[in-house]
This record gives structure tokens, C-alpha cells and sequence, in this order.
């Protein structure tokens, strides 16, 4: 009797002996097949010291025990540029540079002068996206109402690019950075997009991105073109009329500013009315945006990151690593590393093209030449 229950002892501490040894085994291997939860970890390289350096500020300003870096969130701050910081910046993907060129070469010609025509067919690698350039856009585009020129941004965003396989314009948003915006709105910061591109454009590529639900439309500043009441066009106050049911709103070829260099920090304080705390940027006209931001009188404590297009292989890239990483940290900027902070840019199946230009089919240089 005695030996059966030493049996029936023997075999129940046995049992939960293997029911510990499973457990504890099981553990260890959900620790080691389960993907790290740390915030930045699904699209930037783990080790990388960006993120890290992001996931450090986001703590301290988010912590009200850190008295010193505590940011209330009515003053959590971010700006982003647009074109080069959250999207594709390298030709042949600059989305309002194509538009103009595929609006006036291939789906409108009809609308626009030949001497626009020569400007978009002119266009190649290297060319400067400046306010001369701007003021070309804002012609192209006269007549149309504000409502079809957003429909026409964002049909022209369903075309694919020459310069990657597998991409619609629409495509070309950073997933590092679209996973950096999420995480900065998941912690109270209110987002503005402060982009060199045309407000209504900027405000359609938005709308249609992985980041729609974290940038409301009235936080997109960009480049303006003049808009009036239909009708009233040519009058030189808008307070001589009055916008009655109905009414259509249109671009009427006119240009207002650039939204570069000092235009950034000046429609900051004009449309946000305070300093940002956290800016990103990725070339010198966004260094205004990023002085004003961690500018000395700051309240609060802010950085500054600059992405660099170093990586050639996934990406068009040829910024030297060295020389611009040195240059923005002299500068009292981050430097970004798309080649080893970033562990995938675009969605699968995204790849670079076997060449990066293809020149605009439209006419032959003679037929250009003598439109001129």
C-alpha cells in the first residue's frame, strides 16, 4: 500500500516536473522566434543609432516625472518635408516634376502653350526644382478648378514609374519614415508636412499614403499658386466680390511662393504660430525649417534629422556618406543613413529600374526648336 502511494507521489511530481521543463522551454523559444515590439524596429535596422537616438527623445519629452525634457502634447511639434524626406526625391520619380511633364506632354497638350511643352521636354537629370520651375507648374495648370486639379494629382499618381519596377508614383513614401510618423503621432505629436511641392499636390500625395490618418489636410504647407473665384480672375481684390452657392474655386496661372530656404521658417511661425520640436529634412532648403526648430530660444528641448541618399542599390542615391553626415552634424543635425538606418524602403516587389532616365517622348528637337 505504502509503495503504491510513493508510486503515485513519484509520478505526480514527475508530471509537473515536465510540465515546468515544457513551460520554461517553451519560454525560451517564443523569446527567440517572437519579432522584437521595440518601437522603429519593422522598417530601420536594428542597431541603428537614428532610431535609438528617436526612441530616447520620444521617452524623455513624453515622461511628466522628466520635469526637465517634459513636452506637454499641445506642443509636440514635428515637421517633415515631403520630397527626398518622405518620398522619393531623384528623377525620375519627383512627383510634381512628372506631373507637370506628363500633363503637358502627354495627357493635356492640347491645354497648355508650346513654350510649356519646350520646359517640360526640356526637363532631364540634374535640373533645379526652383521657383522658375514653380512658375511654369502654376501656368500649366490655369483654368482648372481646385477639385480637378486634386483628381488630376491623384489619377496621376496611379502611373508608374520609369525609374523603379513595380511602382506607381503613389508608392514612393519611405517606409522608415512613414513607420516614424505613425510612431510620433502614437505619442501625441501633431504632424505638419512643410514641402517644396504645391499645397493641393502635397495635400492629394498625402491623402492617397500610408500616412493619410496621421496628417490632416489644414497641416500641409507647401508652395501656393494664386487661386480666385471663377469669374473674377483678372480683378485685382478678392474683397471687390463674394463667394455665393456654387461658386467654383480655380488656379488662375498666377504664383504666389515657393515654399524653400526662409519661406519654410516664415510659414511656420505664420500658419503654426509656434516652434516645432522635432524637424526632418534631407538637403540645404530645408535648413531654415531645422534652425528655427532647434534654434536657442526653443522652450523645449528639439532635434534636428537630415535624411542622406547614400544607398545606390535599392535606391538612386549617390550622396557621399561622409561628407554630408559630416556636414549636418556640424550643423547641429542627425544624419540619416538611407544605405544602414534604413532595413527596407519600399513595399516588396519594388526595385530599381535597369536605367533611371528615359527621355520624354513628345517631339523632335527640330519641331521644338522652331516652336520656339
Amino acid at each position: 500500500m505504502e509503495n503504491n502511494k510513493n508510486k503515485k507521489t513519484a509520478l505526480i511530481i514527475g508530471a509537473i516536473l515536465l510540465i515546468v521543463i515544457l513551460a520554461v522551454l517553451g519560454i525560451k523559444a517564443s523569446r527567440q522566434t517572437k519579432p522584437s515590439t521595440a518601437p522603429l524596429s519593422t522598417y530601420w535596422t536594428e542597431g541603428s543609432p537614428v532610431a535609438q537616438s528617436l526612441r530616447d527623445y520620444v521617452a524623455k519629452v513624453t515622461d511628466p516625472k522628466d520635469t526637465a525634457n517634459f513636452i506637454p502634447e499641445k506642443d509636440r511639434i514635428a515637421v517633415f518635408d515631403m520630397d527626398g524626406t518622405l518620398t522619393c526625391e531623384t528623377y525620375y520619380t519627383y512627383y510634381d516634376t512628372m506631373m507637370f511633364i506628363e500633363y503637358c506632354l502627354n495627357d493635356h497638350p492640347e491645354k497648355v502653350s508650346d513654350e510649356l511643352k519646350q520646359v517640360a521636354a526640356s526637363i532631364k537629370p540634374g535640373y533645379l526644382a526652383d521657383e522658375a520651375l514653380a512658375r511654369n507648374f502654376a501656368k500649366a495648370y490655369a483654368g482648372m478648378t481646385m477639385e480637378e486639379f486634386y483628381n488630376y494629382a491623384v489619377e496621376f499618381g496611379k502611373k508608374k514609374t520609369a525609374s523603379f519596377n513595380n511602382m506607381r508614383y503613389i508608392d514612393n513614401m519611405y517606409l522608415p519614415m512613414t513607420e516614424l510618423v505613425r510612431y510620433l503621432y502614437e505619442n501625441g505629436f501633431t504632424i505638419y508636412v512643410i514641402s517644396g511641392t504645391e499645397r493641393t499636390t502635397t495635400r492629394a500625395i498625402v491623402a492617397n499614403s500610408p500616412i493619410k490618418d496621421y496628417v490632416m489636410p489644414a497641416h500641409v504647407i507647401g508652395t501656393d499658386f494664386e487661386v480666385k473665384q471663377k469669374g473674377h480672375e483678372t480683378e485685382a481684390s478678392n474683397l471687390n466680390f463674394k463667394y455665393e452657392n456654387g461658386d467654383e474655386l480655380v488656379l488662375t496661372g498666377g504664383f504666389i511662393q515657393k515654399n524653400l530656404n526662409a519661406n519654410k521658417s516664415i510659414y511656420i511661425e505664420r500658419e503654426i504660430g509656434q516652434r516645432p520640436v522635432l524637424a526632418f529634412g534631407n538637403s540645404g532648403s530645408d535648413t531654415s525649417m531645422m534652425n528655427y526648430t532647434i534654434d536657442d530660444r526653443n522652450p523645449y528641448p528639439a532635434q534636428a534629422y537630415m535624411v542622406v541618399a547614400d544607398d545606390n542599390f535599392r535606391e538612386w542615391g549617390k550622396q557621399n556618406w561622409e561628407e554630408k553626415s559630416a556636414e549636418y552634424i556640424a550643423k547641429g543635425y542627425i544624419p540619416v543613413s538611407m544605405k544602414t538606418d534604413f532595413a527596407q524602403i519600399y513595399e516588396e516587389g519594388i526595385t530599381k529600374a535597369a536605367e533611371q532616365y528615359t527621355a520624354p517622348a513628345w517631339a523632335p528637337e527640330e519641331e521644338l526648336q522652331n516652336a520656339s
